[in-house]
């Protein structure tokens, strides 16, 4: 299965932000033991290459890449996706050269159809809650329904359904997914958000 499709099959992309080392990959266990199978790692690489080498059933995505030197080195790492908090032309073209899967972080409609007509197949909507939530996600697919969007940043776990009703492909699940909870209730956490969009 192409990793788009596995994307919008799975519609919850999971994302874990955390420089510690242990912690990383206990809530990324912990994530992917409740079910998650889409897992956007900001940590460091070494955490990526461990997981990717213990699940590689997981579409594991490396998060907060910039450079085209931080890309190689998550593919090298074992990441399948690079994901940007940025969009630009550097991380397009080697994407392309590398036939590596690139998710971009853009905030206006313009910087969307932007990355749109670069053939971004998947356009990260950041940070979606501080733009206006599942109603911006809504006013900007009505003009442009061919807009892959996959909105991040605070997405609160009762606004999920919202946010897919509203026109996203999949929804970025970050802190709502984590934060404050031990490995049982992140596992917890993970089964009651899969279980949701079913």
């Amino acid at each position: 299965m192409k990793i788009l499709e596995k994307i919008k099959q799975e519609k919850i992309y999971g994302i874990i932000r955390e420089d510690d080392k242990e912690i990383a990959y206990e809530h990324a266990k912990a994530s992917i033991e409740g079910g998650i199978k889409v897992l956007e790692m900001n940590c460091p690489l070494e955490v990526t290459r461990k997981i990717s080498d213990e699940h590689k059933d997981i579409l594991i995505a490396q998060g907060g890449i910039i450079t085209t030197q931080q890309a190689h080195n998550a593919l090298l790492a074992g990441a399948q996706i690079i994901a940007s908090p940025i969009f630009q032309t550097n991380l397009i073209r080697f994407a392309s050269c590398y036939n590596t899967f690139l998710i971009p972080s853009v905030t206006t409609p313009n910087e969307a159809y932007n990355a749109w007509q670069a053939r971004m197949s998947l356009i990260k909507i950041y940070p979606v809650a501080e733009m206006g939530g599942v109603e911006y996600i809504r006013e900007m697919v009505k003009p442009m329904p061919f807009l892959s969007l996959l909105p991040c940043g605070f997405v609160k776990i009762e606004e999920i359904n919202d946010y897919l009703k509203a026109g996203a492909q999949a929804v970025g699940v970050g802190r709502a997914l984590y934060s404050k909870k031990d490995y049982k209730e992140i596992v917890e956490t993970a089964k009651n958000i899969v279980e949701m969009v079913r």
